[in-house]
C-alpha cells in the first residue's frame, strides 16, 4: 500500500482558453473543478489504476468540505483531518498548445495541534504502508524541516519515504535519506545552483542529490522526458504527446506510475514516463487510467551526456524560485542543519509543532510492520 501525506491540498479549477490576453475578456472554452495537491493526486492516480492507496488529507472551510466531497465521489481511500483554517484553491488556464498559467493561493497556516495531529494520522496508517510519499508546497508558518522530520521517522520504521517538494524544504529533506526524490528541472537547477543544459547536467545534479542523502532520483524534464539516476546507474527515458491538454499533476501522476512500477529501474521508469505522459493528454487535474496508458510509446535507454534540452537553464538563468515556491536554497551539502551529525536539534515549545530535542524527537513512535 502506498500512503500519501498532502500539507496543503486544493480545489483546483482549470479553464482551457484559446489564448491568454491580458486585460481582456477571455471566453473559456470548458472548465472542470478537481480536487489537488501533489499527494493527493498520487493517491488518485493511483486509485484510477487499482493500486492500492490511502491519502492522509487536511481540510478546512466550505473549500476544504467541497475538496472531501469530491475526493468521497471518486471513491479515494483517505484519511481526513479537520483544521480551523480555510483550504485553498487554485487556479489553471490552459491554452491549446499545452502552455499552462497557474495561479496558487498560499493555503493556511497550520497550529502546533494541528501539524501533531496531522503526524499522528500519518503513523497510525504508516505500519501498513509500503512507501510513504510527501509531496506539496508547505502551508505559511509550516517549519521547512517537517518532511525532514517525518521522513527520519519513517524510514527508521523500515518504510521507503518518498519526497516531492521544493525549496528550502527539498534542501532540508535530503539530510534525512529518503528512498526517493522527484525533482523537476527548475527544482533540480536551484536545489544544485548548476546550469542544466543537457542530459549530462542532470545527471550529475541528481548524482549531487544523491551525495547529499537521497538513494534515488527521478528528475521530470516536461517535454525532454526524465532522467532516473538510482544504484544501479542512470536511465534516460521520453514519452511523446500527440495532443497536450494540460500538464497539472503529471508530475504526480509520474511519480504514482513510479511507484506502481516496483520504485526502481527500467520497468519503474517506463511507467513512470507513460502515467505523466498519459495525464498531459487530459484536462484539468484528470489522472489518467488505464485505458489512458500507452506503455509501447515510451522509450528508455542509457542517458547520452551531450543530448540537449529543449529548455535549458544556462548559468545566471538558475531561477530564484521554481514551481510556486519562493527563494530555492543554496546548494545543498550533505550535511543537515543543526548538529555536526546531520540530524536537527529543535527545541521543545518553539510553537511550531511536532517539536524536537534530538532525531525524531517530538514525533510519536513508529507502529511496527
Amino acid at each position: 500500500m502506498i500512503l500519501t501525506l498532502t500539507l496543503n491540498p486544493s480545489l483546483d479549477r482549470t479553464i482551457e482558453i484559446a489564448a491568454l490576453d491580458r486585460g481582456a475578456v477571455i471566453r473559456a472554452a470548458a472548465a472542470r473543478l478537481d480536487p489537488g495537491g501533489k499527494g493527493v493526486n498520487v493517491s488518485r492516480a493511483l486509485l484510477a489504476n487499482a493500486v492500492a492507496s490511502r491519502a492522509v488529507v487536511p481540510f478546512g472551510g466550505d473549500e476544504g468540505r467541497q475538496l472531501v466531497h469530491l475526493l468521497r465521489q471518486e471513491g479515494l481511500d483517505m484519511v481526513t483531518v479537520p483544521v480551523a483554517g480555510r483550504t485553498r484553491s487554485n487556479v489553471t488556464l490552459a491554452e491549446p498548445d499545452g502552455t499552462v498559467t497557474k495561479i496558487n493561493e498560499p493555503g493556511t497556516a497550520l497550529s502546533p495541534g494541528e501539524l501533531d495531529t496531522i503526524a499522528d494520522s500519518v503513523l497510525a496508517e504508516a505500519h501498513e504502508a509500503d512507501w510513504v510519499v510527501a509531496s506539496g508546497s508547505l502551508p505559511p508558518e509550516v517549519r521547512e524541516d517537517v518532511y525532514a522530520r517525518l521522513c527520519r521517522r519513517f524510514a527508521g520504521a523500515g518504510i521507503h519515504v518518498a519526497i516531492d517538494t521544493s525549496g528550502p524544504a527539498l534542501a532540508c529533506a535530503l539530510g534525512s535519506g529518503p528512498a526517493l526524490v522527484k525533482p523537476n528541472l527548475e527544482e533540480l537547477a536551484g536545489a544544485t545552483g548548476m546550469a542544466i543544459t543537457c542530459v549530462g547536467d542532470v545527471v550529475a545534479a541528481a548524482a549531487k542529490l544523491r551525495a547529499a542523502g537521497a538513494r534515488t532520483v527521478l528528475a521530470s524534464l516536461g517535454a525532454d522526458g526524465a532522467v532516473l539516476v538510482e544504484d544501479g546507474g542512470a536511465w534516460y527515458g521520453e514519452a511523446p504527446v500527440a495532443e497536450p491538454r494540460s500538464a497539472v499533476g503529471a508530475g504526480d501522476a509520474m511519480l504514482a506510475g513510479f511507484l506502481a512500477g516496483g520504485g526502481r529501474g527500467e520497468v519503474a521508469l517506463v511507467e513512470a514516463l507513460a502515467w505523466g505522459a498519459a495525464a498531459v493528454g487530459l484536462p484539468g487535474s484528470r489522472m489518467p487510467g488505464p485505458s489512458d496508458i500507452r506503455r509501447d510509446a515510451v522509450r528508455v535507454r542509457r542517458p547520452d551526456p551531450a543530448r540537449p534540452l529543449t529548455s535549458p537553464l544556462p548559468r545566471g538563468n538558475v531561477p530564484s524560485g521554481a514551481a510556486g515556491e519562493p527563494g530555492l536554497p543554496r546548494p545543498v551539502t550533505p550535511a543537515s542543519a543543526g548538529r555536526p551529525d546531520g540530524t536537527a536539534t529543535l527545541s521543545a515549545g518553539r510553537g511550531d509543532g511536532l517539536t524536537e530535542t534530538g532525531p525524531g524527537a517530538g514525533l510519536p513512535p513508529p507502529s511496527p510492520r
